[in-house]
């Protein structure tokens, strides 16, 4: 599947793919990591979270994976997630989309306040 198919992307799906970008996260990682680097305006509810993470493995974004942290670090109910090169794949063309779309609207003047 082309990346550019999934397009645009939920802002969700974003976000938890970023969270993923540089290590596997268990989901109330993934909801701390989005809630941190969103300055707390984005929550991740653990509905939206699940429904989202299901959706994206069924896409091929990530998947579950065996490997886990050293037994003290860990809780053996969480499950890990790992972006996929799919997935990184279709975080790269949604940026390089916004990227534009952020262009569009500067030449407008929309995002320097002249329009």
């Amino acid at each position: 599947m082309d990346a550019a198919a999934l397009l645009p992307l939920p802002a969700f799906t974003f976000h938890i793919l970023l969270a993923l970008a540089d290590e596997d996260r268990h989901g109330y990682a993934i909801i701390q990591n989005v809630a941190a680097r969103t300055g707390g305006e984005l929550k991740l509810g653990a509905g939206t979270l699940y429904r989202s993470i299901q959706r994206m493995l069924e896409q091929g974004l990530i998947i579950e994976t065996s490997q886990r942290p050293a037994p003290e670090e860990d809780d053996e109910r969480r499950r890990y997630y790992r972006i996929t090169k799919f997935g990184i794949e279709d975080a790269r063309a949604e940026a390089r989309r916004m990227a534009q779309l952020v262009k569009f609207a500067r030449d407008s003047g929309f995002a320097s306040g002249r329009a």
